[in-house]
């Protein structure tokens, strides 16, 4: 039984929808100058090496916290301005941390290696998602009305990687209410991408990926409920990880997620290079680490490996630009020929209806038959909303909201009550058949994104590409986001790696072999 023309039209609504509003909004919006302008390339040396590589050297004394802090905090401030990725510093206190992490450290009587097993980030800068709470600094979202809102603790995640000796520089930008995959809000404006300013960063953890592909962060925090870590790293040719649900916490980020989307939304690392990701993910799992096998060694040859090209012809997703297409057909090739291993390409005929089976899911109630608050109340904060005379004070420049936003809940609107039994079906569907393929030693390569990272707003044309990464988190698959190189644009290419629940280790242990292959992430000042 295929979808029957109600259900088609509803779903071409995620489309028609913000088409019609960009084309009515972005007559009326202000040219952007300084496009041709590029970054800076890196020119300290500290801001090349790995966050484990930084630990031990301060571990060592070969270089001090506050050094490298400093360098950079001199790096954001150089880059910053092009990119508005950071939206609020706390420079001083780092600088004040990072003295008492060198004290610390030319004090210890314990050795190396105890100071390593207490304290793995001892001494490194980190970056956070504003939407996460970190004692002292703003957790708005995006939203106006939460302008002068300030944390007064830290989420759980922040609070484990503090403990553990990071150091917090600020917190990053993100989409409005973190649901889209442009980061752009009213209240922090519009974050670029550091390889072309002119083009989106992507969300909602698009400050992260932006600050971090620019070379002016090592590592990160992003959460991800439809793309939001790998979406951003792949704008930004940098690696993130989507967890398998359950083993890092959620809690102490803004908006709250109700109803049944916790279910979907996974909180995970996001850095330059490959080998942080295991010891970032283990740290942020805390007593949850014990559920994934991230002390065992992987062998790469044992493994099974599969790749999907495309959707198999969506209605609602663009074609996968044919230079991913060839990016991961290199992968196919140098993973065969490196590991004397067999790719064997597979299909499934449910992934045509990913955005419909993401956007379906995403709106179930839970147990108790609650359904998730309606994105318009935290649009509202508490006070009142209403969506058509948003749209006419957008037209005017009026609005506290962004076009994404007004249209996201207008969408919503439009979602039946009652899902597709159709829809449910091919879910439950490819939900079995994909944890048959993978099982606990096979792994999966599927593209990140049908496009390259688009100009700004463009997004707004095609939001049905969130699907080939909103799959994955209603599969509740464990994924690395991988840069690959770049593109004849100089954009990044990347591609997804995939692999069964709890088989975190696969696709992390995948992702440090493509680092070594295919280069890693690439200074955006000098490409």
């Amino acid at each position: 039984m295929a979808l029957k023309l109600g259900e088609r039209v509803e779903y071409c609504l995620a489309v028609l929808v913000p088409r019609l509003l960009l084309a009515l909004f972005k007559l009326l919006s202000p040219r952007r100058s300084g496009g041709s302008k590029r970054l800076p390339p890196i020119e300290n040396p500290l801001l090349t090496l790995s966050a484990m590589q930084l630990a031990q050297k301060i571990r060592r004394r070969e270089v001090t916290s506050v050094e490298v802090v400093q360098a950079y905090i001199d790096r954001i401030q150089e880059v910053n301005p092009l990119l508005n990725a950071v939206v609020k510093d706390r420079f001083s206190s780092a600088l004040l941390e990072a003295a008492q992490v060198d004290k610390k450290i030319k004090e210890n009587n314990e050795g190396e290696e105890v100071v390593k097993d207490r304290f793995p980030l001892l001494g490194v800068p980190l970056s956070v998602k504003e939407s996460f709470s970190l004692e002292g600094m703003p957790n708005a979202t995006g939203l106006i009305s939460r302008a002068k809102f300030i944390s007064s603790v830290d989420s759980p995640v922040v609070g484990l990687l503090k403990r553990a000796g990071a150091i917090p520089l600020g917190v990053t930008n993100t989409s409005e209410l973190c649901m889209w995959l442009e980061s752009n809000n009213h209240l922090y404006g519009i974050t670029n991408n550091p390889y072309d300013l002119e083009r989106t960063c992507g969300g909602s953890s698009g400050g992260e990926g932006s600050i971090i592909g620019g070379g002016a962060a090592v590592i990160g925090i992003g959460s991800d409920i439809g793309g939001s870590i790998r979406i951003p790293c792949f704008f930004n040719g940098i690696f993130g990880h989507k967890t398998t649900r359950g083993v890092v916490s959620n809690d102490g980020q803004f908006p709250e997620i109700s109803g049944v989307r916790d279910n979907y939304l996974s909180t995970g690392p996001i850095c330059r290079y490959a080998e942080d990701l295991l010891p970032l993910l283990k740290i942020m799992a805390g007593p949850n680490a014990d559920k994934l096998s991230l002390s065992v060694k992987v062998d790469l040859k044992k493994l099974r490996f599969f790749t999907i090209v495309d959707d198999g012809g969506s209605l609602v997703t663009m074609p996968v630009d044919h230079q991913l297409i060839e990016a991961q057909k290199r992968v196919v090739a140098r993973l065969e020929a490196d590991l004397g291993v067999t790719v064997k390409e597979v299909s499934f005929p449910q992934l045509k209806y990913a955005f419909q089976i993401w956007n379906t899911l995403m709106a179930l109630p839970d147990r108790d038959g609650k359904p998730p608050r309606p994105f318009v109340e935290l649009m509202a904060d508490g006070g009142s909303v209403w969506l058509i005379w948003e749209v006419i004070k957008s037209i005017f420049r009026r609005s506290e909201h962004t076009v994404a936003a007004i249209g996201f809940a207008l969408f919503e609107k439009t979602q039946s009550s009652v899902p597709s039994p159709f829809i449910l079906k091919q879910k439950e569907e490819l939900q079995r058949e994909m944890d048959e393929l993978l099982g606990t030693d096979g792994v999966l390569l599927y593209p990140s994104h049908p496009v390259l990272a688009p100009k700004h707003h463009h997004p707004l044309f095609t939001p049905g590409n969130v699907a080939y990464t909103g799959i994955m988190n209603i599969l509740n698959l464990p994924v690395t986001q991988c840069p690959l190189g770049l593109s004849k644009e100089r954009l990044p290419l990347g591609v997804q790696v995939v692999a069964g629940k709890f088989q975190d280790h696969l696709t992390l242990a995948v992702a440090q072999h493509l680092e070594m292959t295919f280069g890693g992430w690439r200074d955006p000042g000098v490409v």
